[in-house]
């Protein structure tokens, strides 16, 4: 087979579903020595992915996400090579792409949280987005030959929104990595260099609504009552929500919040490994990766509720409501005072890490493929 991903999502660049990419890629190119393969990137990532499979190439497919270009001129490209099927790992599949795809759902957030407070247009300009969003993904799920969702949940909520597709989706879990990143620095002057003074709460990922971030800082307050000494570091690129998160804390003057912005994995390592807890309190995911991270790294791990992560995590988080940033705080606190229950969590923690894996999704998906 001839087959084309696109990957202009691949790595960095594209956070969550970037590491997604990267990682099926890698591990296809050590399980499938049979298939050709086309993986499409754009000029920011190009140099980052390096082929080391004879038969993997790598093109030049410049076309930003969610664009015109991407509708009217990534078609042509595709079509060139007349692929067996295409991969889209994400819903913005070309319109007027009209040959054989698989497509990979990571989660229906957009539908299930359409807030002006999760954009910075202008109100009328986000609706026409949202319009385009839902007729886009409706397209794309009626068009695909296969459907790859990362959680049952997602299959679920999936076929809630589009019961069409129940007979088309697969369940392929993502996986962490849980190698320990050697570090030349020692690990109290990384925590310095971020201003980190221990002990703190840890949270890594991007700051949109749905993460639910100041409800966790309202839970922080209460939790610093009890433990003074307490500090939060949140991980995260600066953006337009990070930036609204911090006039969010300092307007409730509430001390020991950190926003360490983008950190490098081998930074993110030390803070993992040397956090008191992982706190995360999102209102939806479709998987749940930063989570699974942190106990690779031996963290404990204090959870909203949400049925995904309930899914994911199973056993080895210590869960809450986090809706209510009082339900919240009180979880926090008795993982911080339980020494047995921290010690507990931990431990199946590295067990839960076991139930993934980038080679076993790259295989399941390969089998997709061949279906198709």
């Amino acid at each position: 087979m001839l087959i084309g991903i696109d990957a202009r999502f691949y790595g960095l660049l594209g956070k969550g579903l970037g590491r997604y990419t990267q990682k099926l890629i890698e591990h296809l190119e050590t399980v499938d020595m049979e298939n050709q393969y086309v993986v499409f990137l754009r000029k920011e990532n190009f140099d980052e992915y390096h082929p080391y499979n004879k038969n993997f190439t790598k093109v030049l497919a410049d076309y930003r996400w969610y664009s015109f270009s991407e509708q009217l001129f990534f078609p042509r490209l595709l079509n060139k090579y007349n692929f067996d099927l295409v991969h889209f790992p994400h819903f913005n599949v070309p319109l007027l792409y009209r040959k054989k795809f698989v497509l990979t759902i990571h989660d229906l957030i957009l539908i299930h949280f359409p807030t002006l407070r999760s954009t910075k247009l202008n109100p009328l300009w986000y609706w026409m987005k949202y319009a385009a969003y839902k007729w886009n993904i409706g397209s794309a799920i009626s068009r695909a030959k296969s459907i790859i969702a990362v959680s049952e949940f997602t299959r679920n909520d999936i076929i809630s929104q589009y019961p069409e597709a129940r007979e088309k989706i697969t369940v392929t879990y993502e996986a962490c990595d849980d190698l320990c990143r050697i570090s030349v620095t020692p690990p109290h002057h990384i925590l310095e260099k971020y201003g980190i003074i221990k002990p703190y709460l840890l949270y890594v990922g991007n700051a949109y609504p749905h993460k639910n971030l100041e409800r966790l800082i309202d839970a922080f307050e209460l939790v610093s009552s009890a433990f003074p000494d307490m500090q939060l570091a949140l991980v995260g690129k600066e953006d337009f929500f990070y930036a609204r998160l911090k006039k969010y804390a300092l307007r409730k003057n509430i001390t020991g919040v950190h926003f360490l912005g983008f950190v490098p994995d081998q930074d993110l390592d030390v803070l993992y490994r040397f956090a008191e807890a992982y706190v995360f309190p999102s209102l939806y995911e479709g998987f749940g990766l930063p989570p699974l991270e942190a106990m690779a790294k031996g963290a404990v791990v204090v959870s909203s509720d949400h049925l995904c992560m309930q899914e994911i995590l199973g056993g080895a988080a210590y869960y809450a409501n986090a809706k209510s940033s009082k339900n919240f705080s009180n979880a926090i606190m008795k993982v911080l005072s339980d020494k047995i229950l921290r010690l507990n969590l931990i431990e199946k923690g590295y067990q839960q890490i076991k139930k993934y894996s980038w080679e076993k999704m790259a295989i399941e998906t390969l089998e997709i493929y061949k279906k198709v």
